[in-house]
């Protein structure tokens, strides 16, 4: 009987997840070299898989642990955007459904941003309901970050279709008309909050990118709005944008000598 292919084995092995197939038994009795490193390879990817399958049910404490309680619809807060000079700091709600699996969702700032379009695509297809707002540079001057966060994710909540019956908040304390709960670093340890993470920090680059387009010296499509070196060497020599935070140190200095000159 001839033997199949490493071409071949690569495509079964593709579709396996039991390491106790039959299949695998066979390959492991194989001696060609070839076959042992295709084995390898799927050993390695198959403990890769199971490990973020270990996470993710790990960042699902906090939703089980609402589920638990009666609470149904679990909405995950999270913001992006309190420490730039310029844009605004966006805050997203997301409600995901009882049964979703994301492998390897994570607080987005630790996904490179090919994986965050890509799982940001996914979150809007599955989730239950999505909002995000936004509180723009000239409203953070007026009642700071702080309050401008808050206002942010009050706002994403409330425009949640349906209403959630549960929060989860990623670190704030946030006045809302449902349960809720603070949780440090909860993007990532909900993954409710990672996904609503990595929705307002894909929203926001996007707009950033779209704010360069009338302001290219600030090479906003790449710091985003943070005080690189590019982007303070640009406001020392091109001045401040209407998307600049003046309460922010460093604009805030450039403008108070300017008052005078």
């Amino acid at each position: 009987m001839k033997r199949p292919s490493i071409a071949q084995i690569e495509q079964s092995l593709a579709e396996l997840r039991n390491e106790s197939d039959p299949f695998i038994c066979e390959l492991e009795k194989d001696e060609r070299v070839g076959v042992q490193k295709s084995l390898a390879k799927w050993k390695k990817r198959r403990e890769e898989e199971k490990f973020l399958e270990i996470k993710f049910h790990n960042m699902t404490y906090y939703e089980r642990k609402a589920r638990a309680e009666g609470f149904e619809l679990i909405a995950g807060v999270d913001e992006v955007g309190r420490g730039p000079l310029a844009g605004p700091v966006v805050a997203a709600a997301v409600i995901l459904p009882h049964d979703f699996f994301l492998s390897g969702i994570d607080d987005s700032k630790k996904l490179s941003e090919k994986k965050r379009q890509e799982y940001d695509e996914i979150i809007r297809k599955e989730a239950v309901s999505i909002s995000i707002a936004m509180v723009q540079a000239a409203e953070i001057d007026e009642i700071n970050i702080y309050k401008a966060t808050q206002k942010a994710m009050k706002s994403a909540i409330v425009s949640l279709n349906p209403c959630p019956d549960y929060i989860l908040i990623d670190a704030m304390k946030v006045e809302t008309p449902y349960p809720s709960e603070s949780i440090i670093k909860g993007d990532a340890k909900s993954v409710s909050i990672a996904a609503a993470s990595i929705v307002a920090k894909t929203a926001r680059d996007q707009l950033m990118k779209d704010i360069a387009q009338s302001c290219p010296a600030y090479g906003f499509e790449r710091n985003m709005g943070y005080g690189t070196k590019e982007h303070l060497l640009a406001i020392q020599k091109c001045g401040i944008t209407k998307y600049h935070r003046k309460s922010f140190a460093p604009v805030r200095e450039y403008i108070e000598p300017n008052l005078f000159s």
